[in-house]
C-alpha cells in the first residue's frame, strides 16, 4: 500500500516538473519584458511629445490666467473673485493639455474612460452641491454686474449698508450700526435691491405743516426760496412744493429738492440741513408750525365747579 502511494507521489511530481519548467518561465518573462521594452522604445517619441505638450499647455494656462486677470477682469473689484476665476481658467487649460497628451500617446481608450469617469463624478458633485453651485454661479453674475460694486450703499431684504465684499458664496453688507449682514448670492440675485450709489444726486423729500391762519402763497414762496439758498439746483432740476391735506392742526405740505446723495449718511445730512433752514425761516417770518391742540368747550356742557375747601 505504501509502495503504491510513493509511486503516485513520484508520478505527480514528475508531471508537475514537466508542466512547470523554470527555464521556460524565465524565458517567457524576458520575452515579455523585451516586448515591453520594444513598445517603450517605439512609444518614446510620442511620450516625449506628450511631455512637451503638457509643458506647453502649462505655460499657456499660466499666461492666459495673467491676461484674464489684468484685461478681461478689469471691471471686477473683488480680488478673491479674480483669483478664483484665474485658477479655474488655469485648471481648464491644463486639463485640456492632459487630454491632448493622452491622444498623442494613442491612449484613446484611457481618454474615453477618463472622460466617462469625469462625467459621472461631475454629475454626482452637481447633485450633491446644488446650493453651493447656485451661489457660485450667482457670484460670477454679481462680479460682472455693473449695478453693484464694493463700497456701494444698498438696501435689500430689509437691510441697508455698504457693500464690503462680493465673493463666490455671499455678499457682505456693513450696516450703519457697524454690524455685518451676510447674504447668500442666490438669495441676493433672486430679490430686488436698491443701489443708492449709482446716481451721485437724488431727491430729498421734507414734510411739514403750517397753521390755518398762514398765508399759503407766502409760505410756499418762502420755503422754495429757503431750500434754493441751502441746496443748489442744477440743470434739469427744480424745487417742487405741494400742499397735501388739511390736517387736524395744520395744513400739511411736502417740498422736494435735489442734492448730492450716495449713501444713507448724506441723505440724513440733507434732511437735517433742510429742516433747520425751514424752521429758521419760518421763525423769522412769524410762520406758525402748530402741534396738535385739543380745545374743550365748557359753555355747552353747563359744567359746575364745586369748591371742596369749605370751612
Amino acid at each position: 500500500m505504501q509502495e503504491t502511494t510513493t509511486e503516485q507521489v513520484k508520478e505527480t511530481s514528475k508531471e508537475v516538473a514537466e508542466t512547470f519548467n523554470v527555464d521556460d518561465a524565465i524565458s517567457g518573462l524576458w520575452d515579455k519584458l523585451g516586448g515591453w521594452l520594444d513598445s517603450l522604445i517605439l512609444k518614446l517619441p510620442n511620450f516625449i511629445i506628450a511631455v512637451l505638450v503638457i509643458v506647453l499647455f502649462y505655460f499657456i494656462a499660466k499666461g492666459l490666467r495673467k491676461v484674464i486677470k489684468r484685461v478681461l477682469l478689469s471691471k471686477v473689484k473683488e480680488e478673491s473673485v479674480k483669483q478664483m476665476i484665474g485658477q479655474i481658467v488655469f485648471a481648464v487649460v491644463l486639463l485640456l493639455g492632459f487630454f491632448v497628451a493622452l491622444g498623442v500617446m494613442d491612449l484613446d481608450k484611457v481618454l474615453t474612460s477618463v472622460l466617462a469617469g469625469a462625467g459621472v463624478v461631475g454629475l454626482a458633485i452637481g447633485l450633491a452641491l446644488q446650493g453651493t453651485l447656485s451661489n457660485t454661479v450667482s457670484g460670477f453674475i454679481l462680479s460682472f454686474l455693473p449695478k453693484i460694486s464694493i463700497g456701494d450703499w444698498i438696501e435689500t431684504n430689509g437691510e441697508k449698508g455698504f457693500v464690503t465684499e462680493i465673493n463666490l458664496r455671499n455678499v457682505t453688507i456693513k450696516r450703519p450700526d457697524n454690524e455685518f449682514t451676510i447674504i447668500p448670492n442666490s438669495t441676493f440675485i433672486d430679490n430686488p435691491f436698491t443701489n443708492y450709489s449709482i446716481s451721485p444726486r437724488s431727491r430729498t423729500i421734507v414734510a411739514c405743516g403750517v397753521g390755518y391762519e398762514s398765508d399759503l402763497q407766502m409760505v410756499e414762496d418762502l420755503t422754495v426760496k429757503t431750500i434754493g439758498e441751502a441746496f443748489e439746483q442744477r440743470d434739469g432740476e427744480e424745487i417742487e412744493f405741494f400742499y397735501q391735506e388739511f390736517g387736524d392742526s395744520s395744513i400739511n405740505f411736502v417740498v422736494r429738492f435735489w442734492a448730492d446723495c450716495v449713501n444713507g449718511k448724506q441723505g440724513n445730512q440733507n434732511m437735517h440741513k433742510a429742516i433747520k433752514a425751514i424752521k429758521k425761516a419760518f421763525d423769522a417770518n412769524d410762520v406758525n408750525i402748530p402741534f396738535p391742540i385739543r380745545t374743550l368747550d365748557f359753555g355747552k356742557n353747563n359744567l359746575t365747579i364745586h369748591n371742596q375747601n369749605k370751612e
